[in-house]
């Protein structure tokens, strides 16, 4: 084992909630990057007129753009195994070809979202819902052409989106996530200074409205990747060969497919059951109904980001103790960054029940008409009423998650994601529209709320279990050994 290697092993057993905390909290930081430009985009697009629209364009759109992220997202996200695994096992110079053919993975797949982006017009249109009056369906039509233009956008710079992730979980691996937190941050700044450039026309700039938020978006995911991957080819270079391993190596990536494959399909297909949620479910009840929806979602998106972000830590945590033969010690990570996020997670279910109006409120423009506003704050809080009520639960899933893919167990739950996904999101919230019309879209919120309990349920027996002690990805040349 190296020098190196040998030093965060000494400081991990002798300070584990240090150790959990040290890479937990950049790394909770750094994955509300993405989200928190999201959520300021949201923000800011609310007040460009008092028409609520805007909110459930700017969700409608990014969330078509980030279902086919989130597949590779979570296809890469096993980089973070490998590399923490070799990096308990004292290889540190087998870990950069993983980043390198990431990187490759993500720019093939950018070139093949090209024609998806190009369609994404006649996407929305096919999802549309039928319109009770004409005011209704031009305003739905409005709605989908903002959306196809933000969507667009953010699609022809997902390149950008993914190998900034992909780098990252380079780096969580490695257990350096300041450095991709200070990335992030960089990032942020620059999506928010060009949103009141590009959204409002300030500074002579251009007023392009939803688009000029799309098109912040990605210039600062391009600020928060450049500062990772000049790191890693620079100054990694002398430990970790990242400049010697950037040619495509059909055996890296085949390592990556065969342990990453299930996380892309959770991912991926949990979007598209939320994507279908979202549109066509929740948005059936009508334009009203579908900006409520997406205001309780970005909430809730920024209640689990940071709990995305502890499972992300566990998942290194877990990985270098099962790389250094300690199977025991990193269930007991597990367990630490576990309890981390149920307290938080709790605590912001809490937030949810106490302070729902105000959450709603502050994406409701101040000339939003009294009756319309009264009616996105009712259906709003009951939303996140429903989104408290699978906090734990979410923690549940999320954290444990990570230390099953930590392990490299990631077959299983990708399995049983899709399945239980389909079954009670898709399934049961078309049933809850059917056969109990009266709840109207609080139904979908049922049945989301009984998928993210199952799922806890499923993902707490697997962990129990422990077959994942005996998992392992390094072999002597370095390439994932078989199990």
């Amino acid at each position: 084992m190296t020098e190196t290697s040998s030093n965060i092993s000494s400081t991990a057993q002798e300070r584990p909630l240090w150790e959990m905390l040290k890479i937990a909290a950049p790394t909770v930081a750094t994955m509300t990057s993405y989200t928190l430009m999201q959520f300021v985009d949201k923000l800011m697009c609310s007040r460009i007129s008092d028409d609520p629209i805007w909110v459930g364009s700017q969700g409608n759109g990014g969330l078509a753009a980030w279902v086919p992220i989130s597949i590779v997202m979570g296809s890469l996200f096993v980089i973070n195994s490998f590399v923490s695994q070799n990096l308990g096992a004292g290889k540190p110079e087998k870990t950069a070809a993983y980043c390198w053919n990431g990187l490759w993975i993500c720019l093939i797949a950018w070139a093949l979202l090209i024609p998806y982006g190009l369609g994404l017009g006649h996407l929305f249109e096919f999802l549309r819902s039928d319109a009770a009056t004409p005011e209704d369906l031009a305003r739905l039509i409005r709605r989908d052409e903002l959306a196809t233009g933000y969507g667009q956008i953010l699609i022809y710079g997902a390149g950008l989106t993914m190998c900034t992730r992909a780098i990252s979980q380079f780096f969580y691996g490695l257990h350096k996530p300041g450095i991709v937190l200070m990335a992030g941050l960089m990032g942020n700044l620059t999506n928010l200074c060009l949103n009141y450039c590009l959204i409002y026309g300030n500074f002579g700039f251009p007023a392009l409205e939803l688009k000029g938020a799309a098109i912040a978006t990605v210039i600062g995911t391009g600020v928060e990747f450049l500062l990772p991957f000049a790191i890693f080819y620079w100054k990694l270079n002398p430990t970790h060969h990242t400049r010697a391993a950037w040619r495509p190596s059909w055996a890296h990536i085949k390592d990556l497919f065969k342990v990453g494959w299930p996380g892309g399909a959770m991912f991926g297909n949990e979007m598209i059951c939320w994507s279908i949620f979202m549109v066509y479910l929740v948005g059936s009840f009508g334009p009203d109904h579908s900006t409520a929806g997406w205001i309780a979602h970005q909430w809730m998106t920024l209640s689990f980001m940071p709990a995305v972000g502890i499972s992300i830590a566990v998942t290194a945590v877990v990985g270098k103790q099962i790389g250094a033969g300690k199977p025991e010690e990193a269930a007991r990570r597990a367990k630490l960054g576990l309890m981390l996020a149920m307290v938080y997670m709790g605590f912001c279910g809490i937030c949810f029940i106490l302070f729902r109006k105000q959450m709603v409120n502050a994406f409701i423009d101040d000339g939003t008409d009294p009756a319309k506003a009264a009616f996105l704050i009712s259906m709003g809080g009951k939303f996140l009423i429903a989104t408290a009520a699978f906090q734990l639960g979410d923690a549940i899933a999320m954290v444990l998650s990570g230390a099953l893919r930590g392990a490299g167990d990631t077959v299983w739950i990708g399995i049983v994601t899709v399945a239980l996904s389909w079954i009670l999101i898709v399934g049961g919230g078309v049933s809850l529209v059917r056969f109990a019309p009266q709840l109207e879209s609080v139904g979908p919120w049922i049945a989301a709320a009984a998928y993210i309990l199952a799922l806890a349920t499923a993902v707490g027996w697997r962990f129990a279990s422990g077959k994942w002690k005996s998992m392992s990805l390094v072999k002597n040349d370095g390439i994932a050994a078989s199990h």
